[in-house]
């Protein structure tokens, strides 16, 4: 390829990227935390008050809220990287209903088919209940289809919102551009969960103050796939990728 994907340019861009737009990204995981932990504790303490129908729409709300925060990330994250050298505007960054109903519907129908895949083969009454050798091979493939699944389909985000893909052909643009450099994309997840995992850790281990780093490194994550993304669709296309066309 005429610009092969590094590893190592993808982060050094990422981190270039988060110093030259580090206050409007804080500002905006910070808003978007505290309405979902909003949204979240008022579910804790009054959801389990309400009836089924109630609890459902609720469900489905936080669900909305979910989606549009992690799209409009996204979106922020996008123009601030195509906006570089002009002003941009609010609208800009809201993610459109076909982009969060297309989101949504990975996630559900993913859920749907583990759920059913695990009721049908697992669950009580399952063709492997009764087989506990066969069940925990079972349970072994799960884990590693679900792993090079979710390294294949890691970018399928990028594409909803970056090139208003549906959901179908999100996932397969995104199969499409990691082919060839599995590895690469392995070690960059890699990366990406340590991350997230050290906050988390230090959170639970000696305090949750550190929690809050969570605001700082959950965006830096998303921006280092946003700008492998990028990287990888150049790569796949040809076409160098200097540091002003991901800047």
């Amino acid at each position: 390829m005429y610009h092969p994907f590094s590893v190592a340019e993808t982060l050094q861009t990422s981190w270039n990227i988060l110093k030259k737009n580090f206050v409007t990204i804080i500002v905006f995981s910070t808003i978007a935390v505290f309405i979902i932990a909003l949204v979240s504790t008022a579910w804790t303490v009054f959801g389990s008050q309400q009836n089924f129908a109630t609890q459902i729409a609720i469900s489905v709300l936080i669900m909305f809220i979910n989606a549009y925060t992690t799209l409009g990330l996204y979106k922020l994250i996008f123009t601030l990287i195509d906006s570089e050298y002009y002003e941009f505007e609010f609208s800009q960054i809201i993610p459109t209903v076909r982009m969060v109903l297309s989101y949504l519907s990975i996630y559900l129908l993913l859920a749907l088919v583990v759920a059913a895949l695990n009721i049908f083969l697992t669950g009580p009454g399952g063709v492997l209940a009764n087989y506990p050798l066969f069940d925990n091979i079972f349970q072994t493939v799960e884990l590693i289809v679900a792993l090079y699944l979710a390294l294949r389909w890691m970018f399928f985000i990028c594409f909803i919102v970056d090139d208003n893909s549906g959901p179908f052909e999100s996932l397969s643009q995104s199969f499409f551009v990691t082919k060839d450099n599995i590895l690469k994309i392995l070690a960059l997840l890699g990366i990406i969960i340590v991350f997230i995992a050290i906050p988390f850790f230090f959170a639970l281990e000696v305090s949750g103050i550190f929690g809050v780093t969570l605001i700082i490194t959950y965006p830096f994550v998303n921006i280092i796939l946003i700008v492998a993304y990028r990287k990888l669709v150049y790569s796949h296309q040809d076409v160098d990728d200097d540091i002003s066309e991901t800047l």
